[in-house]
């Protein structure tokens, strides 16, 4: 089924969203500096339910207010566009970005929240040592005043060289021009640079730090929640390595890690949209998550 795009009025701007099928609401989020583009061939294999993609604020098709695009920001949109489509009881399914602002709105809104399934996300706040080598200095780049500005603002680095190269599977020209076209101006790219730059590495920046821990806190003490870790084979960018998989086996309530045996780099919906999908379809029925007096099925 052919996803509709639709666009609600969210605060003092709009954001566009990605709508098919019936029933209990699963929303799907993205990171940086994808869209709901990202999940294009993962919603036609979800087997049941009400899926939604939106767009966060400032990028894909949502608009681009003059805000900071800060954490917070993000959330805060997010928030009013779970209220503007009343959405109470969903699954959360993140990426990226995507994941870490599931993990918060549970962490504030668990009652409102079913299960979370997650890939390739921030799940800790990390020291440098501990972030994938592949991407230290590109990070220390991006966080040094001008040098930043010059990759993500004057060159679009983000989306031109950062996306083709932490996703195993090729983009194509069209998928690629999809994920350009939200951002044409240097200021149109200042939430690419901001969520770039609110990688929690080395304590900083402290209110990322800060909503991430107490995330944390939730994830540990929420057994009520069901959560699932979908892995791969390493490939180009991967962010989330062994010692960030075995710290989520012992330090999320509530968790089902399932490993696929296929190559995946960091985008791994761009990569693996299939395999992805028949993983949230069967741990969805398998759990039996229920809405009230509804339950998810094939």
């Amino acid at each position: 089924m052919t996803a509709a795009v639709r666009a609600a009025r969210v605060l003092d701007s709009t954001m566009s969203y990605r709508e098919s099928g019936t029933g209990a609401p699963i929303v799907f989020l993205h990171g940086n500096p994808t869209s709901s583009h990202l999940w294009r061939n993962v919603l036609p294999g979800v087997a049941s339910g009400r899926l939604l993609a939106p767009d966060l604020i400032g990028m894909g098709d949502s608009g681009k207010p003059e805000i900071a695009y800060s954490f917070a920001d993000h959330a805060r949109y997010l928030d009013a566009w779970f209220e503007a489509l009343a959405l109470r009881d969903v699954v959360l399914v993140g990426h990226d970005w995507g994941g870490a602002l599931a993990f918060d709105r549970a962490a504030r809104h668990p009652d409102r929240v079913r299960g979370i399934a997650f890939t390739e996300t921030i799940v800790k706040p990390m020291s440098w040592a501990e972030f994938p080598e592949g991407g230290r200095e590109l990070f220390r780049a991006i966080r040094t005043e001008g040098v930043g500005e010059a990759m993500i603002l004057d060159e679009n680095a983000f989306v031109e060289q950062a996306l083709p190269a932490s996703s195993a599977t090729p983009l194509t020209p069209a998928d690629l021009a999809v994920y350009r076209e939200p951002y044409p101006t240097r200021e149109s790219r200042r939430p690419l640079l901001r969520w770039a730059r609110s990688l929690p590495l080395g304590g900083e920046p402290a209110d990322v730090v800060a909503r991430i821990e107490a995330y944390d806190q939730w994830l540990a003490a929420g057994p009520e929640v069901p959560k699932l870790l979908l892995t791969f084979t390493p490939g180009a960018g991967t962010m989330m390595g062994e010692d960030v998989i075995a710290w989520c086996a012992a330090n999320i309530a509530a968790l089902e890690i399932e490993h696929a045996d296929a190559v995946a780099g960091h985008h791994t919906p761009e990569d693996q949209p299939e395999l992805i999908a028949a993983a949230i379809s069967g741990w969805v029925e398998r759990l039996g998550l229920t809405y009230g007096h509804r339950t998810i099925t094939r």
